[in-house]
């Protein structure tokens, strides 16, 4: 497999030692955000978090990875200072998140990982994806598998479609892509955060797709590519508009971005399945979001945060398999981020 070998870090808790009284007045001095949300972004945003507080001297970032719908709906109850997702707002979110901003501030992909006992290669087109996650292919020697893969010796063994059971980024990016691909997975499936899957097993957040992957022999699952990633997992080659069978790696992930020639301010882009002229794109490839309040009493500590992210954060991407943004799509968010207050 063609992804790099990495390793996810987690966010750096802090000691303060000292008396207790003393320890919690400079608990109470530090300005500190809470944020909770995608669980895609989340290695990235512990890098983000330790660049930034070294950045300010000290400034706290608590991240929670709970899922993108949850992300929305912390910062639609002002429960959080800033929520993170991989979908947009639909309308009638943002009419309740009341003056939330959408702005991009990374760009990834979600990875299709399989667990098949003697195989280490897969290639799979999105038709074929769909009619596993409808359950019209149950078999892993379907020879709608096999013609893909010559010179591969898949056993007679059932596939077991793992998917998301909270509400997801990874999760509208999946049904996004089958949706573009399937007219029946358009209809059955639906595009959103929780797509009305019906076949095969849930599991929650990014962690539990990778562990119940890895205990499942004949499992298939979408799963954001920096899990996989650090966790050693195979990665299927996914077909393009192009026709050309792609993993997702940063220059894949690029190529798909590539598409993006405009961007206005506060608003999301999908980048799934991109036109046959971007010819090495990998075709489940995403932006991922901030959500943030236009004002908030933390308004200036969440721009400065978020401005870190844009900048000399995204050194931090490549690492974890992020790209950099493209320019339209960073200039577009900075001029969003600058709303804040």
């Amino acid at each position: 497999m063609k992804l790099k070998k990495l390793t996810c870090l987690a966010v750096a808790a802090f000691a303060i030692g000292g008396s207790t009284v003393f320890a919690a007045a400079a608990q109470a001095a530090t300005p500190t955000l809470n944020g909770a949300g995608s669980t895609l972004v989340q290695p990235l945003e512990a890098e983000w978090a330790t660049g930034w507080s070294t950045a300010t001297g000290g400034d706290v970032v608590n991240y929670q990875g709970v899922g993108s719908g949850t992300g929305i709906t912390d910062i639609t109850a002002r429960t959080v200072d800033f929520g993170a997702s991989d979908a947009p707002m639909t309308a009638s979110q943002a009419s309740k998140c009341g003056g939330c901003l959408t702005i991009p501030w990374a760009l990834s992909a979600t990875g299709v990982g399989f667990h098949v006992p003697g195989i280490s290669t897969l290639k799979v087109t999105g038709k074929v994806l769909a009619e596993i996650y409808l359950g019209q292919i149950t078999n892993w020697d379907n020879s709608a598998i096999t013609s893909l893969n010559k010179g591969e010796h898949f056993p007679n063994l059932g596939i077991t479609p793992i998917y998301r059971s909270d509400s997801s980024g990874d999760s509208y990016a999946f049904s996004n892509y089958l949706a573009h691909v399937s007219s029946a997975a358009a209809h059955s499936l639906g595009v959103s955060t929780s797509p009305a899957f019906s076949h095969g097993v849930g599991a929650a957040h990014n962690s539990g797709m990778v562990s119940t992957l890895q205990s499942t022999k004949g499992g298939i699952g979408y799963i954001a590519v920096s899990f996989l990633i650090a966790n050693k997992l195979a990665a299927a080659e996914v077909q393009n508009a192009a026709g050309k069978y792609e993993y997702p790696n940063l220059r894949e992930i690029e190529d798909a971005a590539s598409i993006v020639k405009s961007a206005a301010p506060n608003t999301g882009v999908s980048i799934v399945d991109p036109p046959k002229k971007a010819k090495i794109a990998y075709p489940i490839s995403t932006f991922t979001y901030a959500i943030v309040p236009s004002s908030a009493p933390q308004g200036a500590l969440i721009q400065s945060f978020i401005k870190y992210a844009l900048g000399p954060g995204q050194s931090d991407g490549p690492r974890l398999d992020f790209a950099a943004l493209p320019k339209v799509i960073k200039n577009a968010a900075k001029t969003t981020a600058g709303e804040i207050h």
